[in-house]
């Protein structure tokens, strides 16, 4: 994706289920967790630069000790700062206690994050700003282990203010008005009515409060508080979870929008947000890995006890294909495979757009996450030519046979992204100048005036970077037409379950549409369709339509396409210019199995979708440039 848009958040849970020093001896540190933490963490690096933070339950602490801490940092290379943080602390103590330099029972129980339960977090921040207050693992504290309790998640829910109203009338005063901070209260809510549930269940049957303590944590019914907790949630979540007394859990939403996977053996349960970080930390085969099932949730007990249970009742899956495009790393073997018949089903449209002269013609790709695809796209061309190679055989005209032989997908590297440009000077002529600059081309691959460059980016949002920097460095290689491919469709309508993509106008095919409109004279249009979304704002989210597809409707794909290449192209430009889209058929055939589409074709999985496209529109109208949640 050339556009800057923010990704989705990354988890990592581990339980480890031996003794540190089996770890010791098999693996030679009992520090075999935390380096499982990092290597998961780093191995999703990709899903969150704003910021992180680890979190840990000791099982075996005794009263007066801490069982529970938590690091979180926003700086730059902030897991490097957390692991240097914890390193440092642990250093710390170790040298003030050198007798137990090599006694891990003694440091199971004194060292921080040593410890049986572990829970990380990579956070890409769609609410909030960019400092570690608003990093995950968030904590809600009681001197009641079975009451404490630590979140983290991959999530956005549409109704906040909603849920905060529910939490007001139970008598409870949030410190801030998220849906991070609603999600940990609302568990933590339903959490404590269980524990005192128990409680007055087991004293009534005569036991004391330590025996009490005992047994609420051996009978806790976590399946039931988390079912509580979410039923009113609308959004798209995976959310781990750590007690303070040694269970733990991951929650997926009922129609999978945010991913989750987990792997368990009989030294380690482990959960994240992506498939190849455990096959890659754990050295295990896709098919050794499940996928927790939408509205499930995997417990792990402390009694060692694993087990995927159904909280909420499992609705259409709908799970996220942005993950599939663009935001997932794109070694997991399906992913790859998805990839590249994203490209595959561009060829066709792109030969079309070149009038199949691949004489004259290079095909390249921006940004590097669009490599896979390119791949497809070019086997594809191969197997074109392969095509028309058999019937000129067949003809036996061996002077066109051999000039077709000659034949190949011209293939370059053209762009270069330039990660570390960096300039003190900061009024905007001269940002605007930066971020012109950030790629750079490779020179004397393009015949000046004679060649067509195709260039397949993953997807194209708002446009900007395309406009203000690729278009016009591309076009210093003097091509004769820049065919920009694009292997996602058309992104129309806001998301609202974790991609920074909140806000309708800086949306190009918006703008588009918009545009259209006006030169049709339908601009009308846009006023009757925001007063009939004014008239819905009220009501409850399951009777709320989207009726900003209305702005699409009167338009073909191609007309929108078309438009998009007008407003993108730079006037200052020698190439003609032209845009493909993918179409949203031929991203359900490449992805079959991952049916979210919602900011393609407005067809929200929840309720509170339609609500967000309808609020993202009137504030586009009343010229606020604010989130729609």
């Amino acid at each position: 994706m050339s556009d800057d848009i923010h990704e989705e958040c990354g988890i990592v849970l581990i339980r480890l289920l031996k003794p540190f020093s089996y770890y010791q001896k098999k693996y030679g540190t009992a520090y075999y967790g935390l380096h499982k933490l990092y290597l998961l963490m780093e191995k999703q690096h990709n899903r969150g630069q704003d910021g992180a933070g680890i979190a840990d339950v000791k099982l075996s602490a005794t009263p007066g000790s801490a069982y529970m801490h938590r690091i979180r940092s926003a700086a730059q290379n902030a897991l490097e700062d957390i692991f240097g943080k914890m390193q440092k602390r642990n250093d710390d103590i170790l040298n003030e206690n050198k007798e137990h330099a090599n006694d891990i029972d003694w440091q199971a129980k004194n060292l921080p994050f040593l410890s049986e339960l572990l829970l990380g977090h990579l956070r890409y921040g769609t609410y909030g700003k960019n400092n570690f207050e608003y990093c995950h693992p968030f904590e809600r504290h009681n001197n009641w282990r079975t009451k404490n309790l630590m979140i983290a998640g991959n999530f956005n829910l549409t109704n906040v203010d909603e849920l905060f109203e529910k939490l007001l009338e139970l008598g409870q005063h949030p410190k801030e008005k998220t849906d991070t901070i609603t999600i940990l209260e609302k568990i933590g809510h339903f959490l404590d009515k269980e524990n005192e549930k128990l409680f007055r269940k087991y004293k009534g049957e005569g036991h004391n409060n330590d025996k009490i303590s005992e047994l609420i944590a051996e009978n806790i019914n976590i399946k039931d508080v988390l079912f509580h907790a979410s039923k009113r949630w609308d959004g798209g979540y995976t959310i781990a979870g750590l007690l303070g007394h040694g269970d733990a859990f991951v929650l997926r939403d009922p129609n999978g929008i945010r991913p989750a996977f987990y792997y368990a053996d009989d030294e380690v349960v482990v959960a994240t947000s992506e498939r190849p970080a455990i096959q890659t930390a754990f050295n295990v085969s896709a098919d050794k890995i499940k996928e927790l099932q939408p509205g499930n949730a995997l417990i792990i007990r402390r009694n060692k006890t694993v087990s995927e249970e159904s909280v909420n009742t499992p609705l259409e899956k709908l799970s996220c294909s942005f993950e599939r495009i663009y935001f997932s790393r794109g070694n997991d073997t399906d992913i790859y495979k998805e990839r590249k018949n994203l490209g595959k089903l561009l060829t066709n449209p792109v030969l079309k757009a070149i009038d199949y002269d691949l004489e004259n013609t290079v095909f390249s790709f921006i940004p590097n996450t669009a490599e896979v695809a390119f791949l497809g796209m070019v086997e594809e061309i191969e197997a074109y030519l392969d095509g028309i190679k058999k019937k000129e055989l067949e003809k036996g005209d061996l002077v066109k046979l051999k000039k077709i032989l000659a034949i190949h997908p011209r293939v370059e590297k053209i762009a270069l992204k330039d990660t570390k440009l960096r300039t003190f000077i900061t009024n905007d002529i001269n940002r605007a100048d930066k971020a012109a600059h950030v790629y750079d081309t490779t020179y004397g691959v393009i015949r000046p005036g004679k060649d067509t460059l195709v260039v397949l980016d993953d997807s194209i949002v708002r446009g900007t970077t395309l406009k203000q920097s690729i278009l016009r460095i591309l076009d210093r290689l003097g091509p004769k037409r820049i065919i920009v491919v694009s292997s996602a469709p058309q992104i129309r309508f806001p998301d609202c379950y974790g991609i920074d993509m909140a806000k309708l106008g800086d949306l190009v095919a918006f703008e588009a549409a918009v545009n259209l409109l006006k030169e049709s004279f339908k601009e009308n249009l846009l006023e009757e369709i925001y007063e009939k979304a004014k008239a819905q704002d009220e009501l409850p989210m399951e009777e709320i339509q989207n009726l900003v597809k209305e702005i699409y409707s009167p338009f073909t794909t191609e007309q929108i396409s078309a438009k998009i290449t007008e407003l993108l192209r730079p006037k200052d430009i020698n190439a003609d210019i032209e845009i493909i889209y993918q179409y949203v058929e031929g991203l359900h055939k490449a992805i079959p199995n991952h049916k979210g589409d919602w900011y393609f074709t407005g067809n929200y999985p929840t309720p509170g979708g339609n609500k967000v496209a309808n609020r993202s529109f009137i504030n586009y109208m009343e010229g606020k440039n604010v989130r729609a949640y």
